[in-house]
């Protein structure tokens, strides 16, 4: 390699790292910014908000059925070790927790409040509450005031918009059911694949 080749490809490298860095630094102050952020409070924008979790949530549902449809109703009681919970309370625990946080914290009822769900329920009746469970959460974005929707509640020491706090109830699915897909590859069941959004 010639010198001027090298001192290009060096200069190059160099000049791009030190963009690069640069460049990383102002995403970093743009996603803080973006964290933190709460839609305009025009009509049209809150629309398209409810539109979004609409379809985030649809979405999550087309994810947490293909899972649960998979496991053999006779593993519905399986748990890897004494501590964890088994395939079937993974569920209830979603259901139970996504309920109840939506409800304390937005000021809607509970579909659950005077609800006792035994602990291991039998695949039929899982799947009967978490599609319960998914109707109300898309009640609530659809019948939810733009006020409420947009308006502030405390969640894990903090406080996040309203419309924040669906997404943050979708993550904690999201948890459980990457756990869920573990409990199938235990039992021999090779998880169907989940694509888009």
């Amino acid at each position: 390699m010639n010198r001027t080749r090298f001192l290009r490809n060096a200069l190059g490298f160099g000049l791009f790292s030190f963009i690069g860095c640069r460049m990383d630094n102002s995403k970093a102050k743009s996603t803080n910014k973006l964290a933190t952020a709460t839609p305009s409070t025009n009509q049209e924008s809150t629309k398209d908000l409810r539109k979004e979790l609409m379809a985030a949530w649809h979405r999550s549902e087309i994810m947490t059925m293909t899972n649960v449809d998979q496991m053999p109703p006779a593993y519905f009681t399986f748990k890897y070790t004494d501590e964890a919970m088994t395939f079937s309370e993974q569920w209830r625990h979603c259901v139970i927790y996504t309920c109840g946080q939506l409800a304390g914290r937005v000021g809607i009822k509970n579909p659950y409040e005077n609800v006792k769900l035994p602990v291991q329920m039998p695949k039929e009746d899982v799947i009967k509450e978490l599609k319960s469970m998914y109707a109300f959460v898309q009640r609530s974005i659809g019948e939810l005031s733009d006020e409420k929707l947009l308006s502030k509640c405390d969640f894990a020491g903090d406080t996040i918009p309203v419309w924040r706090l669906f997404y943050a109830m979708e993550n904690h699915i999201i948890h459980h059911r990457g756990q869920c897909v573990v409990y199938l590859r235990l039992n021999g069941v090779v998880p169907k694949g989940f694509y888009g959004w």
